[in-house]
């Protein structure tokens, strides 16, 4: 194939052991070129200013600067630059991540070569592999309900949150410096901003959609 059909690729992994093992795979695949290879983040960034990869190989939890964050600067800076998350992680938080950050795909490190290479040919036509784990995660959040916009004002909330603490009228007055007239106003329109009868129920729905910190 002509080289001007490879698809450039930088491989970003703090491991010099991941590293060897996938740039074998690349180096062995007529279609791809290894341009280059980073430890961290911020050595990806700007390693891809100067080689203008197609694709990047990104792990996420590297030292300097994590994948997320490197993967964000990338896809903002560059926009013809398809970054691929390729981790040994498969918690919820890393997956959104780095899919908000920008990500194209969501891959992890048990991948097998003959996957990884079709993800990366993928990646140049635009089109996303994730991996089984990272889809259900993106099912589940599409199951989550919305959250809900009780429309508390900052006043109410911190009224609310001392609720949650379970101090009552009095306590909750002395910590604000108000009256107690003041925050028996304040309760009431929590109550029926939340669409509630009694302080109980307040905490209860409080805690279940985490409407303090």
């Amino acid at each position: 194939m002509a080289e001007n059909k490879q698809i450039r690729v930088l491989l970003v992994d703090d491991h010099f052991v991941v590293r060897s093992g996938l740039g074998a795979v690349l180096t062995s695949t007529e279609d791809l070129i290894l341009v280059g290879e980073a430890g961290n983040g911020e050595e990806a960034v700007k390693m891809c200013e100067r080689l203008q990869p197609e694709v990047v190989l990104m792990d996420l939890m590297m030292p300097v600067m994590d994948g997320v964050t490197a993967t964000r600067i990338i896809r903002e800076k560059w926009l013809n630059i398809n970054v691929i998350a390729l981790t040994s992680f498969k918690e919820k938080d890393l997956v959104e991540g780095a899919l908000k950050a920008g990500a194209i795909s969501y891959l992890l490190k048990t991948v097998s070569a003959e996957e990884l290479i079709s993800a990366i040919r993928s990646a140049v036509q635009g089109q996303s592999k994730l991996s089984p784990e990272a889809t259900q995660v993106l099912v589940q959040k599409i199951k989550e309900p919305d959250a809900i916009n009780y429309d508390l004002t900052e006043r109410e909330k911190e009224i609310l949150a001392l609720m949650v603490e379970g101090l009552p009228n009095l306590e909750i007055g002395n910590r604000l410096v108000v009256s107690q007239s003041t925050v028996k106003f304040h309760v009431s329109n929590v109550l029926s901003k939340l669409g509630v009868t009694s302080r109980t129920e307040a905490v209860s729905l409080a805690l279940k959609h985490h409407l303090v910190k």
